[in-house]
């Protein structure tokens, strides 16, 4: 791979057409992304004021109405009426996340989670009798896998599903209060049918946790007989998601309601697996169902995005105190201040949005109909990548909209200006499709079984130059001597090198794996306190996994940039990539400082370094914000307008359809 060449386009006032750069941007799925919309171009989020009851049904309607527009359909295979474009349909659902992210979760909930595990857990019997139901959004259903008890480790969930030979059912229980299923979108209200994810038990054997169809409503919207239903009620954000809980009390099913892609279960009892390692199964079943995640990180992204669209074009026009130069008033956006609160984040944002089209593209690739069998290795990588992602994307997206949001000043905190409903939508996204902490964990594991097969595979001359290197790194963590070169020989330190950028921002990554894994290596002795020595090192893993995601974030970046025929665009992207790589790097200089990367003199030409970045991009801030492509529509609110608002305003939600 090589560094994008430098050239100084972007350092005049040479700008690229808005289209040539929203073109890039919108990637490989620009025709979804310009589908979505055209068809949704009006729409206008619920207004706040609404009563929780009153924003459920106006989001199924509008689920009902996306449904109809067939854009829903495109992900399943053609056999059943779709297109069997799995990336198009992640990339329209992040869209979704433009306008009412309430509307984008309980899509993602029917057609990602639900119809999404139908479609890779189930088999032939599952997609002729329910697939064109879920599509066309006659079904609705949930993904009851997250327990009042179990969250995060799905692997010990309680509820359990035990086979019946005499009848040939499973039998679906609630053992105990913990095992209640919490947090279920479309449960409350709406759902008809569920995946249930339960302990499968044959013979008075367990063989883990399996997923099974679920009937908990009738066609008159009660509840199953053996079905307790409740309601999670008002939350902070998503009140037009109707979450609920779900109890079972020895619900039968029948035997095909086992979703059996990877196993099943004979009339008799017996059980059988294409996969015989119960841990390879379950990570293998659960791995396909990566598209829920990468979904949230694409939905976290478009919400900073709009946040940012809000606060850079609101920084354009408000002005606050005068310049004594001239006594006029100054635009906000002049300020440097202001230009390192939002900037910084805008070049991220870029970065983020190149890496999920790279995941995105990943994904298409492993999971669509006709893919042919799992491949086990690549698909560790999709989850990997799926995880780390989703962590950094959405911790991003919280902490840009809360900047965002003080950016705008008193204007960003009412309800009217949008902000606080994406504030309050999106502040869950760092915990569900998993809690960002514990998914960095799943990276840092990952990363840690990879190196060890990379190390072991270096022969006895590589593992004693390996192992010198490690002696030298930990020599400058004692003495902060800097013995290991942060710039390539010959070359003094240059902030805006892109091969130094990428040097530090990979070394950092290749540093902290190396020591974790030495951490851990006396947890493989014999008798050894497994997880004390986990638990001790559990920060430097989560450093690790960081900062791992980091560097593929910015190879994303500048592969993106290499793919660039335009010279414009490449050059803006350039210089937006420079700004991403130095604030990842800044963020980080004490690590680079104490680790002997960075001098003091190198660590502070870094911050200037910045701070001119900021100020090269001050005039492009608005065509970088209007490249998002996001209609108008979704972006209407008084901060950005030059009238008082009349009662246009408040029009009815026109239709998606047509």
């Amino acid at each position: 791979m090589t560094a994008a060449p430098k050239n100084d386009a972007a350092k005049n006032d040479t700008a690229p057409s808005l289209d040539a750069l929203r073109t890039t941007l919108d990637g490989r799925w620009a025709d979804v992304r310009q589908d979505v919309r055209s068809r949704m171009g009006s729409f206008r989020p619920a207004s706040p004021d609404l009563s929780t009851e009153d924003y459920r049904a106006r989001v199924l309607e509008l689920v009902r109405e996306l449904a109809r527009t067939g854009r829903p359909h495109t992900g399943f295979a053609e056999e059943y009426g779709g297109k069997g474009d799995v990336g198009g349909v992640v990339v329209a659902f992040q869209a979704l996340g433009y306008g009412d992210l309430s509307l984008l979760v309980k899509a993602g909930v029917q057609w990602g989670l639900f119809g999404g595990a139908v479609q890779v857990l189930g088999t032939s019997r599952h997609h002729d009798e329910y697939l064109r139901r879920i599509m066309d959004g006659e079904l609705l259903g949930c993904f009851a896998m997250t327990e009042t008890g179990h969250g995060s480790d799905v692997q010990h969930l309680r509820t359990t599903a035990t086979y019946d030979p005499a009848t040939r059912e499973f039998v679906i229980d609630t053992p105990e209060p913990g095992a209640r299923k919490d947090y279920i979108g479309n449960a409350a209200r709406d759902g008809r049918m569920a995946v249930v994810f339960a302990q499968l038990v044959t013979g008075g054997t367990s063989h883990g946790v399996h997923a099974f169809l679920t009937p908990i409503r009738d066609d008159a919207g009660a509840p199953m007989p053996g079905i307790d239903i409740g309601d999670c009620g008002h939350k902070a954000g998503l009140n037009g998601v109707d979450n609920g809980r779900l109890t079972f009390d020895h619900v039968r099913v029948p035997r095909e309601a086992l979703l059996n892609r990877f196993a099943d279960v004979a009339e008799d009892g017996t059980y059988s697996s294409s996969i015989d390692n119960e841990n390879r199964r379950f990570f293998t079943m659960l791995g396909t169902l990566v598209r829920g995640r990468i979904s949230v990180a694409g939905g976290a992204g478009s919400a900073a995005q709009k946040a940012l669209a809000i606060a850079i074009r609101y920084g354009e026009r408000r002005r606050q105190f005068s310049d004594p130069a001239t006594g006029e008033e100054v635009v906000v956006l002049d300020y440097r201040a202001h230009q390192r609160k939002l900037l910084p984040a805008l070049a991220t944002t870029y970065a983020l949005q190149f890496a999920q089209d790279d995941l995105v593209s990943q994904m298409h690739r492993l999971q669509s109909p006709g893919a042919g069998p799992v491949d086990e290795a690549a698909q560790r990588d999709l989850e990997n990548r799926a995880a780390g992602l989703k962590a950094v994307g959405t911790w991003h997206a919280t902490a840009t909209i809360q900047t965002c949001r003080e950016a705008c000043g008193g204007a960003g905190y009412l309800s009217e200006n949008l902000i606080p409903q994406l504030k309050a939508d999106t502040d869950v996204f760092t915990t569900f499709e998993g809690d960002n902490t514990v998914l960095l964990q799943l990276v840092g594991k990952g990363i840690i079984a990879d190196y060890g097969k990379r190390v072991g595979a270096l022969g006895p001359l590589g593992t004693v130059r390996f192992a010198g290197a490690q002696v030298l790194g930990s020599v400058v963590e004692r003495t902060g001597v800097n013995k290991l070169p942060s710039r390539l020989p010959g070359r003094g330190f240059a902030p805006r090198d892109r091969a130094q950028q990428r040097r530090l921002i990979t070394d950092r990554a290749e540093h902290l794996l190396a020591g974790v894994a030495r951490r851990l290596r006396p947890a493989l002795k014999k008798g050894a306190d497994q997880f004390g020595i986990f638990n001790a090192a559990q920060d430097h893993m989560l450093a690790a996994a960081r900062a791992h995601v980091d560097a593929l974030v910015l190879e994303s970046f500048v592969d993106a940039i290499d793919r660039v025929a335009d010279p414009a665009v490449k050059a803006l992207l350039d210089t937006v990539c420079d700004l991403h790589a130095l604030a990842v790097i800044e963020r980080d200089r004490a690590w680079f400082l104490e680790h002997g990367r960075l001098t003091a003199a190198e660590s502070r030409a870094v911050t200037g370094a910045v701070n001119d970045l900021c100020a090269e991009l001050r005039p492009h801030a608005r065509l970088l914000v209007d490249a998002f492509g996001i209609p108008e529509g979704w972006l209407a609110c008084p901060i950005l307008e030059d009238r008082a608002p009349t009662e246009a305003d408040s029009e009815p939600v026109p239709s998606l359809v047509g």
